[in-house]
Formats: C-alpha cells, structure tokens, sequence
C-alpha cells in the first residue's frame, strides 16, 4: 500500500505538469480560481460580463476561441451548487497544435489548500503560480556548523540541503610563546574569535528570522565551540527557541551540512529525508551483499518479484515518466503489453499480419506498479528525486526497486 497523502501529492504534481506544458498561440487560455466562499451565481455573472467584454477582442480567432473558452466554464459552473471545500480552478482554452490548429483543452482542479482569492486571467499560458504554491515543502529547518575557523549555514527544505553561506575566519591559532607576549596574543584570539562568532550570529539571525515555515535549527561542529555559541548570546532569542539539538561533526563546510543532517537523523526521523534515507541506505546495503541480498532492481526484476507475492517494499522514483500500454491488432488478435516513454507512443505494424496495431490500455508506469503492488499487500514508498539519494537512485537503477521477503531468481 502506499501513503494517500504522497499518492495523492505525486498526481497533483503530475496535472501541474500537464497543464504546464500547454501554450495558446494568444491570449487564448483562461484560469479562473474560485474560493470555496465565492457564491457560483457571481462567478457566472462575472463570466457574462467578461464574455461580453471579449467581443471586443480585435483578431477574429481569439476572439472565437476566448468566447467559447468562457461559455465552457459557465456550462460546467451548473453542474455545481456551490465550490468545493477548498474551491475549485478552472483551466479552459485553446492550445496550439500542429500548423495554424488549435484543441479546446478543459481541466477542473480541486486543489490539496484552500483557494483564498477569486482570480481571472487570460494568457498565453495558464496561470499556476498559486497552485505550485501548495506544493512547497511546509518542514523548513535552519542548519549551521561552526568552528572557530569556518561556519556554514544552510537550509533543509523538505529533502533538499541548501548551502546558504560559508565564512572563514581570521582566528589565529594559538602558539607556545610564554609570559605577557602569550597573554596578549591570547586577548587577541578572543577579541577575534567574539567578532568572528557576532558575524555569523548576525548572518543566521538575518537568515533565519525571516523564514516564516522555519521548524527548527540544527547547529553542528567540532568539540565544544557550538555550545559556547549558543550559550554566548549570539542568536537571537526567538532562534535559540527552536534549537532542536546540537550535534557533533568533522566539518564545517558544505560537507558538515550533509554530515549534521546524518547526525540529527534520530532527532528528525519523522521527516521525509530520512526516511528515504533509510529505505534507500538499506537497498543499497542488501545490494552490496555477495549474493545480491534481497534487492532487486529494474523493471524487469521488480515485475517478476511482485508477480511471484515476494515483495516486501516497493520503492519508484516520483521522476520516472514513462507509460504502461497495451497494444493489440484487431484483425489476428495480437496483444503485447510495452512500457514506453512519456507522450512517445510509436506503433509498428502487427507483427503477425502487418496491420496497425491500436492501444487499448494506456497508464502512467507509477500508478501500474502502485495498482499492481497493492494486490500483494506490498508496502509502497514514493522516492523524490530532490535529494542526492534520491536522484542516484534515478540515474543508477531507473528509479524502480525494491526489497523482498525473500531472495528470488529471475524467471
């Protein structure tokens, strides 16, 4: 089974993506955003007015197109007694197809948040900027490692690390002179060190105070120099509040970041990140196993163990695009099911009578393998490809693999 929370976050992404990739050879494609506040009988009179509005419009086609656009919406508004929950968008209009032609194309989206301003605009695009908005990974961490000779602040935003600042200091290292001279060099150090721990201090609180979805911060480094950061009044008072702990590390570059996020592991385990982490660490491990262990890999393999009842966890890359299909001849009979690429469906005659094969079943790969997974009981888990993990397991093993219950041999 897969969470319905992540199911449902991967086909939202998938219709952005869809309804990102269509263009109007004008001001042909309307987006409407509706609230779920919003009285249908004002949506519909604001569509007349812009109906009558666009009669104006001076090429003879856009005209046509935006006109029949907006009768659309207002002929689906019936259907509808009131918004939705958290509102509804309309995306309605014209693309362009090949030469001068053009397909009315119409999607009616109820998104995951609310809808909290009524909107109406026509463009050669549809409008999704609010729609994106809503896929923005809400878990927001600050992460800094510190030394006396470098810090690194950084951010955790959903599952992707990203480095923010590093500073190197001008601390000098101490030396093994005696009397007043190692005394005065000492005073120095520390006059140093305090303007170069006041830097970063600023640096974070400009940083990190402006982050309204900040859930925490996580602070790393060697020794003790970390502590005497904190307890020194650097940071400011309200990001002290959301320290969640502070964790020992070797480095205080970008490294260190990677490195801090493997040390609070425990302390963050109920985030995305690491639970990929995990899964993903314990795929490769079972891979690195002189008999192969218990991961298999590749849709060929994959298919094989979830057909056999062997799979325990499926894990798909949520970047994958290709498709399912199943083609078939009409005159002999011929079937044969294929995966190919995303929108790249390219028919051979039958093999058997050379006639033209026709597709009769078409489904992205991600919800075959899911539907399929699901008639064996088998734990399914989405893997972005936002973090390194996620985007290695792309590139090195097509982003389809898994760990079963038991070892299995290729049929």
């Amino acid at each position: 089974m897969v969470e319905k929370h992540a199911l449902a976050r991967y086909e939202f992404k998938r219709k952005l993506e869809e309804l990102r990739s269509h263009s109007g050879r004008a001001t042909e494609l309307i987006s409407l955003y509706i609230p779920p506040q919003r009285q249908i009988h004002e949506v519909v009179s604001y569509l007349r007015n812009e109906y009558s509005q666009s009669s104006n419009i001076k090429s003879k086609s856009t005209r046509k197109n935006v006109m029949a656009a907006i009768e659309s919406i207002s002929n689906r508004l019936k259907a509808f007694k009131k918004p939705p929950e958290n509102g509804m968008v309309f995306f309605v209009g014209h693309t362009a197809i090949a030469g001068d032609q053009t397909q009315m194309v119409s999607h009616i989206i109820e998104p995951p948040e609310k809808i909290t301003t009524f909107l109406y605009r026509c463009d050669s695009s549809f409008y999704l900027a609010p729609l994106e908005d809503m896929l923005t990974e809400k878990d927001v961490y600050g992460l800094i490692v510190i030394d006396r000779s470098e810090a690194t602040l950084g951010f955790l935003k959903g599952k992707r690390i990203t480095p923010i600042k590093n500073i190197q200091s001008l601390v000098p290292s101490k030396h093994g002179r005696g009397g007043q001279s190692q005394r005065r060099f000492e005073r120095l150090i520390e006059i140093a060190a305090h303007e170069f721990f006041k830097k970063v201090g600023d640096l974070a609180n400009d940083t990190f105070l402006g982050e309204k979805e900040l859930k925490g911060l996580l602070i790393g480094g060697p020794g003790s120099t970390k502590t005497f950061f904190i307890e020194r009044d650097y940071l400011h008072h309200e990001l002290r509040k959301k320290i969640v702990d502070t964790f020992d590390t070797g480095y205080t570059d970008e490294y260190g970041l990677k490195e801090l996020m493997e040390k609070a592991s425990e302390s963050l385990s109920g985030i995305e990140l690491m639970k990929e982490k995990k899964l993903l660490q314990r795929f490769l491990d079972e891979i690195r196993k002189p008999d192969g262990g218990l991961a298999v890999y590749g849709e060929e393999e994959v298919l094989n163990a979830l057909a056999l009842g062997a799979m325990d966890t499926l894990l798909i890359s949520e970047a994958i695009r290709k498709r399912r299909i199943k083609i078939s001849c009409e005159k002999c009979g011929y079937s044969e099911d294929k995966t190919v690429m995303d929108k790249n469906v390219s028919l051979d005659s039958c093999p058997n009578c050379q006639s033209n094969l026709s597709v009769v079943e078409n489904q992205d790969i991600i919800n075959d393998l899911i539907k399929t997974a699901e008639g064996y009981g088998t734990t399914v888990e989405l893997i972005s490809a936002d973090s390194e993990e996620g985007e290695m397991f792309l590139r090195a093993f097509g982003g389809i693999g898994g760990i079963t219950r038991y070892r299995v041999e290729m049929a």
